[in-house]
């Protein structure tokens, strides 16, 4: 039996904000190596000069590390409460469609009633 569209993409939903948070993850990882790349190749440009700047450097690098870890934290709780609000969403949708079913079957057991009784008049 065929899926009815409601539940198809009720299910594409879950795994659409799954692929976005881990797009927002890797974009976050990415950005971290693309700085660090970047602030080791300028330290090796610069030389003994800069080497007072090395330490600076290493912690600014590490509370960029920790902040993204904040934030990678932050993004897991939210989704779990988006992964919630969607599970509602679904189960709303699904009662939704059950009340309409039953409103369906009654108007056209009336609808029946009133053709049959028209029916039997003429």
């Amino acid at each position: 039996m065929a899926e009815s569209p409601a539940q198809s993409c009720a299910e594409l939903v879950p795994q659409q904000a799954e692929s976005d948070l881990a797009s927002l993850t890797d974009d976050y990882m990415f950005s971290l190596y693309f700085f660090m790349n970047n602030a080791f190749r300028f330290c090796s440009i610069t030389g003994p000069l800069m080497h007072f700047n090395l330490a600076e450097m290493s912690q600014q690098v590490q509370m960029g590390m920790e902040n993204m870890l904040k934030l990678v934290n932050e993004i897991d709780q939210n989704s779990v409460g988006i992964k919630e609000e969607i599970e509602k969403s679904k189960d709303y949708a699904m009662e939704k469609k059950r009340v309409l079913e039953e409103e369906k079957e009654q108007f056209q057991k009336a609808a029946y009633t009133i053709l049959d009784m028209l029916s039997n008049r003429g």
